[in-house]
């Protein structure tokens, strides 16, 4: 296989990724809860294969003066916003494991437990 052809095929597997870590982004921002199992098993199953493009890229032979051109460019770039949501999202899901689990509103103040609270005893 060429290495435009495995550059096409890993630039491909690296929007596919940015796309996940959009979609984990936006649970976390929007629902405040981890993603299920089935999610994080597709996240996983994801990352295996781009380990296994990395490894692909890494033995296919270049020349000294081959620097991978436009593709390799726009994957470099990609996997950079991979690596800068995947941090956003490691802190949103700190926060999300971390923060207490808050009402929706707070408990309605009867009127007469405020009259109490403000009134004076002498």
């Amino acid at each position: 296989m060429s290495l435009p052809e495995i550059l096409a095929r890993h630039l491909a597997l690296c929007d596919e990724l940015h796309q996940l870590c959009l979609e984990e982004n936006r649970i976390l921002k929007q629902l405040r809860h981890p993603p299920d199992a089935a999610w994080r098993e597709r996240k996983q199953a994801l990352s295996a294969r781009l380990d296994a493009s990395l490894a692909e890229l890494r033995a296919h032979p270049r020349a000294a003066d081959d620097h991978g051109g436009e593709l390799l460019e726009r994957a470099r770039q990609r996997s950079l916003q991979i690596l800068h949501l995947d941090r956003e999202n490691e802190q949103l899901l700190l926060r999300c494991s971390l923060a207490p689990s808050r009402p929706e509103s707070p408990p309605p103040v009867s009127p007469a437990g405020a009259i109490k609270a403000y009134s004076r005893r002498a």
